[in-house]
C-alpha cells in the first residue's frame, strides 16, 4: 500500500468525515521521481467543532506518527468544521512553491 493510501485509510478509520482530500505534492519539491514525502491534507469533520486548531493538528499527527517518523517529510494540514469549509467556499489554500532547498 502506498503512503497516500495509508494516510487516507488511517484518517477515514478514526475520524467521522464530511470531506477528505490527500494530495501528494512531492513532485513540487526537490525529491526523486515518484516520491511520497510531501502531502497536503484537507479534512472536514464535525468532530472539530469547538476544538482548537492545534488540537486538530495534534490529533492528525498522532494518527500519522509512523508515517511522520518515516517516509513523510512534510504534512500540510487544513482541518475545518463543515461551517468553516462552507465559509471557504469548499476550497483549501494553495500550497507555496518549493524554493528547491537552496537552489
Amino acid at each position: 500500500m502506498n503512503v497516500q493510501t495509508i494516510i487516507e485509510k488511517k484518517i477515514r478509520d478514526n475520524i467521522s468525515l464530511e470531506f477528505l482530500q490527500v494530495e501528494n505534492e512531492s513532485h513540487r519539491h526537490s525529491v526523486p521521481a515518484n516520491s511520497e514525502t510531501h502531502f497536503k491534507v484537507t479534512l472536514v469533520s464535525e468532530e472539530f467543532e469547538g476544538m482548537p486548531l492545534i488540537a486538530r493538528h495534534r490529533l492528525i499527527n498522532a494518527l500519522l506518527k509512523d508515517e511522520l517518523a518515516g517516509p513523510v517529510h512534510a504534512l500540510a494540514l487544513h482541518t475545518m468544521t463543515p461551517i468553516q469549509w462552507k465559509a471557504k467556499k469548499q476550497l483549501s489554500p494553495d500550497s507555496a512553491n518549493c524554493l528547491g532547498g537552496g537552489k
